[in-house]
């Protein structure tokens, strides 16, 4: 099982865009996949789920049970301020530890507004995979300029990230 987990807590955001574009390439390619998005948060969960709480917030601990059935993940981190939304950082820190995501595979992308689609978010993400024990796919996808490459009716258009999402998609299966 796969899980897509959409890297931001920010309403109808071009994260969960791309979350639902992967969604559909992995129906496509026939791999069993769940969607594991920051927007269904429970809102406490800073004040009640972290440091001496941790494992002790029934709402989070059902929202992050499905990551237990995922051997896999793929992890769309938008950029903010240079690295990954707060949101995202404060989840992975919610996580038991040792264990979450420790052992799991991971497939990253980023998106930004900017020229470099990420380029920070996803060195620092990798940086805190690598420390958890995650395995981080070498097929990293940058997602530059993303608002350029969405159709007037919110959907992925653009044929060169379509394939480096097909090629990593692929690479994950087979890994």
């Amino acid at each position: 099982m796969i899980t897509i987990l959409v890297g931001t807590n920010r309403p109808h955001s071009r994260a969960r865009i791309v979350a639902d574009f992967y969604a559909r390439l992995l129906t496509e390619l026939g791999a069993p996949h769940q969607l594991l998005d920051l927007t269904e948060l429970p809102a406490d969960f800073l004040n009640v789920a972290l440091y001496h709480n941790a494992g002790q917030h029934p709402d989070f601990n059902a929202f992050i049970a499905p990551l237990d059935q995922s051997n896999k993940l793929v992890i769309i981190a938008p950029e903010y301020n240079c690295s990954i939304p707060g949101a995202l950082k404060s989840f992975i820190d919610a996580l038991p530890y040792p264990g979450g995501i420790r052992g799991k595979t991971a497939a990253l992308i980023s998106l930004s507004s900017g020229g470099m689609g990420g380029a920070l978010a996803l060195s620092h993400l990798t940086d805190i995979l690598f420390y958890l024990g995650t395995s981080v796919l070498p097929q990293r996808v940058r997602l530059p300029g993303i608002s350029k490459h969405l159709s007037p009716t919110g959907e992925l258009a653009s044929p060169l990230f379509e394939q480096l999402l097909r090629e990593q998609a692929l690479a994950l299966l087979a890994a």
